[in-house]
């Protein structure tokens, strides 16, 4: 690209080849202990929108408009130094503990028992994680005893004491978090953890055998361990867990082109988890199919002062950390991060937003003030809320880019779901080229008799345009995205740097 000549990409879809089902648990986020993610975010006593739990009701709708599916918590780093018994109970009672990951001290006020309330009025499944770090298999057998037996035990009569008579009944969970990384409290090698991961395994089925356990993964696929730490962790619990978890954060280090390569770099890090799950699977003989939590994903700028946590003998509640401001084209790759996660939702069954709110999150709030959304928030929430049915496989023809490090990536990322029941197809489409418009060029005729009933862009002229408070409203998606069909063909202008979306009525697909 970078010629006169516009240049063009193509796909082709048809309901007779697909990749799998869209699975709700895609568009998962992730609430931790951590800077005003919780405290000013989720909660807050005493914000005039304040409910009378003090959860702020404000972000209650944002969160139902985002259309978060689960929501990973409490941890993140915190986890692996966190005591769940300090956050139950009365909130008088409750001790203030500091918290090694991030520095800070956290009251206590939010604990196992508000989340399971914040997630229920938020229509969220809750997906705990288990400290693996300075604990072990008996607390996570006692949080587990907490949230699901309904009574007659010791911890679920103390979960009835403080108000909540029946179970959570949460069924997904996270055997700690990150062991793989030196900055994680109770860091374990490969051999260690995996020990450790499947004697709580073992231990929590046999609680409730229809447990759905996520192993640690590798922290990122930048760790000189990533692969022996896959291979290893799995042949010790491969026959106990349903998942393991992969982390990954991207950064616009001031290339654009090369930030946008960044659902590239995802896909290469999806099929090398793969393979890795699969030389298990192949050596253990095992006709069970270990698959894939992306329970952290975000674009995260770590190297810049937002991220640096306080030192010293400050330790302070709910410091503003992590509070990322998104630009226009970071939303275009989050947007990019999502297609391709739908792309491969045949082995990636679920995946976290990391986070929620305030802390690299889509919603930010002003303590006792606004709840708004960033520029990230809005290709979220209308791929959550369009893309059902089942993901197709697209044959796929596009020019080639390269960033300062990437080289030979797609210009087109693009996902279509085909949902039969509401005779709907939805096409989502990125346009990766910094500088360049892309001629989409679809062709749709398997789809049966189709009408084009929305088509939507966001992009801006200024890629590094940022929502604030005070104007979050100015660069929204919008209509402004030129689609023709005819003759069982689409064609689609994609704005450089863009993110877009076509839905279809049909009628008679694959007749």
């Amino acid at each position: 690209m970078g010629t006169s000549e516009q240049a063009t990409a193509k796909i082709t879809l048809d309901p007779a080849f697909t990749v799998g089902p869209v699975r709700r648990r895609t568009f998962g986020a992730f609430v931790e202990h951590l800077g005003r993610c919780v405290y000013t975010g989720i909660f807050e006593p005493g914000h005039p929108k304040a409910d009378g739990d003090g959860f702020r009701t404000d972000v209650l709708e944002l969160t139902r408009e985002l259309g978060v599916s689960t929501v990973r918590y409490p941890g993140g780093n915190f986890v692996s130094g966190y005591r769940w018994e300090d956050g139950v109970g009365p909130v008088e009672q409750r001790p203030a503990r500091l918290d090694l990951a991030w520095h800070s001290t956290d009251p206590n006020h939010v604990g196992v028992d508000e989340f399971a309330k914040w997630s229920a009025k938020a229509g969220v499944e809750p997906m705990m994680a288990v400290n693996l770090g300075t604990r072990g298999t008996q607390e996570a057998l006692d949080l587990l005893e907490y949230c699901n037996i309904d009574g007659g035990t010791a911890f679920s009569d103390r979960r009835r004491a403080n108000g909540a008579e029946n179970g959570y009944g949460i069924r997904m969970w996270c055997l700690g978090n990150e062991m793989d990384g030196f900055w994680q409290i109770g860091h374990k090698n490969a051999t260690e953890y995996g020990r450790l991961a499947a004697d709580t395994a073992r231990a929590m089925r046999m609680v409730e055998p229809d447990l759905e356990l996520v192993a640690c993964g590798s922290s990122a696929p930048g760790m000189p361990t990533f692969g022996k730490w896959e291979r290893v962790v799995l042949t010790e619990t491969y026959d106990l867990v349903d998942l393991i978890s992969a982390h990954q954060y991207f950064e616009d280090f001031g290339d654009l082109q090369e930030h946008l390569s960044s659902g590239h770099r995802m896909e290469a890090f999806i099929k090398d988890i793969v393979a890795h799950i699969d030389h298990v699977k192949s050596v253990k003989k095992s006709a069970k199919q270990v698959n894939i939590s992306f329970d952290e994903w975000n674009v995260w700028h770590m190297s810049r002062d937002e991220s640096k946590a306080p030192t010293g003998k400050d330790w302070p509640v709910a410091p503003v950390l992590l509070e990322d401001r998104y630009t226009v084209a970071d939303a275009v790759v989050v947007g990019d991060l999502l297609v391709t996660l739908l792309r491969n939702t045949d082995r990636v069954h679920s995946a976290s937003l990391a986070q929620l709110v305030n802390v690299i999150a889509p919603i930010m709030t002003e303590p006792g003030g606004r709840a708004w959304k960033q520029t990230t928030f809005h290709p979220f929430a209308l791929t959550s809320r369009h893309a059902k049915g089942t993901v197709l496989q697209l044959a796929v023809e596009s020019p080639l880019l390269s960033g300062r490090k990437t080289a030979d990536f797609a210009a087109l990322s693009a996902v279509a779901t085909f949902d039969a029941d509401a005779g709907e197809a939805v096409v989502f489409a990125v346009n990766r080229s910094a500088t360049d418009a892309l001629t989409l060029d679809a062709a749709v005729a398997g789809l049966g008799n189709a009408k084009v009933v929305e088509a939507v862009t966001y992009a801006n002229k200024d890629p590094y345009w940022q929502a604030t408070a005070d104007d979050s409203t100015s660069v929204l998606p919008g209509g402004n995205v030129s689609v023709k069909l005819d003759g069982g063909r689409l064609t689609a202008e994609l704005p450089a740097v863009s993110w877009s979306m076509i839905r279809l009525s049909v009628d008679g697909a694959g007749s």
